[in-house]
């Protein structure tokens, strides 16, 4: 997350909601490959809630339902008018994530639901998932800030 934010202070609004189409990256789907910055924190937003919603009903032996039932394909694409209030909304979603499965005591060993791309996960997958999602999406943005405060 402090990369992330870091990143964010070195930016203009104009920069953050400038395009840019970054080159073929492992992860980066050919639908996401030209957002502004403002729109990966969305993206990210929308996939940390939907994490965070996942491990929780898995940890209490739920049917997934609301933010942990998404389609991986429409329901986690940003707008295209996604702004600076991206970057609060990024924090609190990594920080809801933290706190949330801070005091759980089992995550290994739950209940399973699919990923779509990697099979089925239990909580403890879903979890580790979270950052490695993040990992992904910072590639793509530090490129898309490199190139956006130059232009």
């Amino acid at each position: 997350m402090e990369e992330y934010i870091k990143l964010s202070e070195r930016l203009t609004v104009e920069a953050g909601r400038r395009c840019i189409e970054v080159p073929w990256m492992p992860g980066i789907d050919e639908d996401m490959r030209k957002w502004s910055y403002f729109m990966i924190l969305e993206h990210n937003v929308i996939v940390n809630r939907a994490i965070t919603a996942t491990v929780l009903q898995l940890v209490r032996g739920e049917t997934l339902s609301g933010l942990a039932k998404i389609d991986p394909k429409k329901d986690v694409m940003p707008s295209t008018s996604a702004g600076d209030s991206q970057i609060l909304l990024f924090a609190d979603s990594v920080r809801q994530h933290l706190h949330a499965v801070r005091d759980v005591k089992r995550l290994r060993g739950t209940k399973t639901a699919p990923h779509p791309v990697f099979g089925a996960f239990d909580a403890h997958q879903w979890n580790c998932m979270f950052a490695f999602h993040l990992g992904l999406h910072l590639r793509q943005a530090r490129y898309v800030l490199a190139r956006a405060s130059s232009a």
